[in-house]
This record gives C-alpha cells, structure tokens and sequence, in this order.
C-alpha cells in the first residue's frame, strides 16, 4: 500500500470548487441547488459539463449520479459511486475520485453533496434516524435498539461523549467555548458566512440554551440548505485548466478500535465512547502523506460539535488524549496559532454541508482565496465525520 500511495502523491488535483449561499430556507430543490454548485465549480476550472466522466456522491444525498448528469447536460459517465455515511462521506469522496481517475476509469470527476437540512430533513431533530428503525440491523443502522430508550439525535450521542471526555479528564465547558468563538471569530471575516455578522463571546456561549448536557446552543453545528461541488483531474491537466491546481497528497480512512455496527447510537456501548476511528485514519494518511502533524499549516476539522473537534485534535496527533481542552484555550487555534483551523467558519458557524463546504476552503486556503488567509499555509488537514468511522485528506499548495 506505501508504494502505491508514494506513487500516488500528488498525482490527482482539485482544479474548481464552487457553493451557493448557505440559507435557512432555499425553497429550491436539493437537485436545483446541487446543480448550482456542480456548474460554479466546472466554471471556476474553466470546464464544461461535457468534460465531465465521472460522479462520486454521498449515499445521504437525495441526488443520484444520473439526476445530476441530466441536469448539468453531461452527454456520457464512464464512471459513478458513492462514499458514506454522511460526514465521513466528503473526504472519501474526494479519494474514491482520485482512484477512477489513477485507475483509468475517469479523467474528470465531479465530487459534490447538496441537502436541504435546514428547511427540510433536519438532522438535528432526529427523523432520518426513525425512518430506518423498521429495518433490523439494516441501511447502516442499529438505531432501533435505542430509539425507544430517548436515544433519538446525533446531539444526545455526542453530549454522552463529552460528558465522558469531562469524566475521564477534567475538560470543561470553557474549553468548548473557545472552539466555538474562535470558529465564530474566522466566520465573522467570511461573507458566506451564516454567522458572519454575529459575533460570540465566552459570555454569550456560557449563557446560550442547554440543548443536550452538556452541550449548549453554540455547541451545535448550524442547519443549512445549499450545496458545495468539487472537480477533481489530473495534476498534469489541471495545470492547464483556469485555476491553480490544489494538489492531493493523500487520502486515507480508519476505524476505531472497539468497532461496532451501525452509524452513531452503538458508539455508546464502546469501552471508551472518546475513541474515534481518525485516530488510525491520521497515521495512515500521515504515512501515505509523508507528512506528519507538526508540518501542516492549516487544518479544515469537521465540526459537527464543538467536541468533535477536541476528539480530532487528540487523535490526529496535534496534543495527547485528555489535553484536546486545554490545547484549545490555549490559542492555538486561532490567527496566528500553531494550528488554525475552520478558517471559513466551519459547520458551526459558516454552513453544514456535511464536511463538503470544508474541502472547499481547505482548497481556498491552498490557492491563497480564503477569507482570512493564513500567511505562507503550503499544507492543508482535511477531516470528515468522527463517527462511525474516520476520513481524512491531506491537500498541498502547487
């Protein structure tokens, strides 16, 4: 697998990147929006849907491959899949992109998610979790057994973990704090920005809602309708296309240790609920990569949860497991920092497009665009959702 991935650094790039607003209420289809963002990012890398052979989507996504095709008026696919569940999907999707394309079976694939999360299916209120209850043990989910025992969001699931993490070591509620205000602090130079103009102190956070203890308001990812595409190719003919080709150095996936079935409710029956398969999806992109924790610049971490963060800043390797918290208050995630992160806004206070929106602005950031661009930032950490399973993706600056 090394010698593969060596010869594989590189090799593939993200040539355009392309959104829509990011909206409480769209009033749009999910295909009308995922179509938007598709013809933004083919525009971007001076492409026309006819250059365009290959899809990879997210399984959650409503949209197939030949919706999306009929849409955009792409005349032929030579290749089409899927990478899941949810937000681990983005980063796979990036590298199963990546494979037709070094595998012959592409040249130019378009990689995208779009959803309605906001105004239509709320994942926040739980109801794609009670829609595949009647299948026992099926569609990715053993939710069933839990739903009747109050088990109903992803929030009640990631709270139980924070309040595992405070248990086991000291974290606090001020550390969470500090991961949402300094998510909130990029957001507010970003125009894109849900939040961009609402700014957030530790006063607001501490006195926001109790959602699900201990996890408050700002503890929460927003809920957003709209859509976020990117076109992936061969560096060599990215290099020729309209933007600065974003290189791919690597991709990688990894699962926790204590693996059990299902999508996020069974997580609380591991013997430790904190351990997350990025943990093994960082050293194995680390060594497809060649490059390790200390030498990347500028990290896009998925942020479901402000906890979702300081599970991935443990096992990604940037402090030891337990320090995520302090490591957080310490500044080091914000301007200036060792490791800045989400510098669009991310999930919590940018948009939600399930991890897609941060490949995005780990692509800004490597083609000098971002909002708030860190200084001289040559190397980029993508990551996707902690459960069930880890993803991430390593991008470099050409």
């Amino acid at each position: 697998m090394d010698e593969l991935a060596i010869a594989a650094r590189d090799k593939c790039a993200i040539a355009g990147i392309g959104v829509t607003e990011f909206m409480k209420d769209s009033r749009r289809s999910v295909l009308s929006l995922a179509t938007e963002a598709s013809l933004a990012a083919l525009e971007d890398a001076g492409l026309r849907p006819e250059d365009v052979d290959g899809i990879v989507r997210c399984p959650h996504d409503q949209i197939t491959h030949n919706d999306l095709a009929s849409s955009l008026g792409i005349p032929d696919l030579t290749y089409w899949g899927e990478v899941g569940p949810g937000g681990v999907g983005p980063c796979a999707q990036v590298g199963q992109a990546m494979a037709a394309i070094m595998g012959g079976l592409a040249t130019t694939v378009l990689v995208f998610r779009s959803l309605n999360g906001r105004s239509e299916d709320r994942f926040g209120q739980g109801g794609h979790m009670t829609k595949s209850a009647p299948v026992v043990g099926g569609r990715a989910t053993y939710d069933e057994y839990f739903l009747p025992f109050g088990l109903m969001t992803a929030g009640q699931t990631f709270a139980l973990m924070t309040q595992s993490h405070m248990n086991k070591f000291g974290t606090t509620s001020e550390q969470l704090g500090h991961i949402a205000i300094v998510c909130r602090e990029y957001a507010n130079h970003n125009p894109r920005a849900q939040m961009g103009d609402r700014t957030l102190t530790m006063e607001d956070y501490l006195s926001s809602r109790m959602i699900s203890s201990p996890l408050r308001l700002f503890d929460f990812c927003l809920e957003t309708d709209g859509a976020a595409a990117v076109i992936v190719t061969t560096t060599e003919r990215a290099k020729n296309l309209r933007q600065k080709p974003v290189l791919i150095r690597a991709q990688a996936g990894g699962c926790p240790p204590d693996m059990r079935g299902g999508m996020m409710f069974p997580i609380v029956m591991r013997d430790d609920p904190t351990e997350i398969g990025g943990k093994k999806a960082g050293e194995t992109l680390y060594r497809k990569a060649g490059i390790g924790p200390d030498e990347i610049d500028v990290a896009q971490i998925y942020d479901c949860f402000t906890i979702s963060i300081l599970l991935q800043l443990e096992a990604y390797g940037f402090c030891k497991k337990g320090e995520g918290g302090p490591f957080a208050a310490s500044g080091a995630l914000r301007p200036g920092g060792s490791l800045p992160i989400n510098t669009g806004g991310g999930h919590l206070s940018e948009g939600y497009i399930h991890g897609m929106g941060h490949v995005v602005e780990a692509a800004r950031q490597m083609r000098g665009e971002s909002s708030y661009q860190i200084e001289g930032a040559e190397t980029c950490l993508v990551t996707g959702g902690p459960l069930p399973t880890g993803s991430a993706l390593m991008l470099r600056r050409a």
